[in-house]
């Protein structure tokens, strides 16, 4: 059985600079109706760099919602109709001064499908060979490198809270492991 819902009316009552927000009346399967809530976003990208010592690079930065330093792979939102992997090579030079001799699709991630249309695509950068930083005005971040080991231990260790992140890291190890 196909499970389904139809939109009825939409109404947008947000557009901020990175997402707009609708809410939008629905008849649900069994003829009822609902309100849902969605923030659109134009997704956006995540990358696992891995250099020849098989480290990971990580940054560290604010993030406002928490008020705290947290721990991500090198990330960015896309623009609209920006082909992901171009968005991937450009996050990853701004923010840890890399390029990659192979860029590896890893797969995407829908970061909270049940209200953000969100799409995080994620990508594997090796062979790197550094270019220099281009962070953005307002971007501030510190650049580290980790075994895949100690990335697994953040993770464990809550540490290395960031989905997106999580995901890439465990990913790649289960790649790593694959077929052993």
């Amino acid at each position: 059985m196909a499970h389904w819902e139809k939109q009825l009316h939409s109404q947008k009552i947000f557009s901020g600079k990175i997402f707009d927000v609708v809410v939008d009346d629905v008849e649900i399967e069994n003829g009822n109706h609902a309100k849902r809530e969605v923030v659109y976003h134009n997704g956006g990208v995540a990358v696992l760099a891995v250099n020849d010592q098989n480290e990971i690079y990580l940054v560290k930065q604010f993030r406002y919602p928490f008020l705290q330093e947290m721990y991500e792979i090198p990330a960015g939102k896309r623009e609209k109709d920006e082909d992901p992997k171009l968005c991937g090579i450009r996050e990853l030079k701004e923010e840890i001064g890399m390029e990659a001799d192979h860029f590896e699709y890893l797969g995407k991630m829908h970061s909270s499908p049940g209200c953000f249309s969100e799409i995080v695509y994620l990508f594997l950068a090796t062979g790197l060979h550094s270019t220099g930083q281009q962070l953005d005005e307002d971007e501030f971040l510190d650049v580290y490198k980790v075994s895949l080991d100690k990335a697994l231990e953040m993770i464990e260790n809550d540490e290395l809270t960031d989905a997106k992140s999580q995901l890439a890291v465990l990913k790649y190890y289960y790649l790593q492991n694959k077929g052993k």
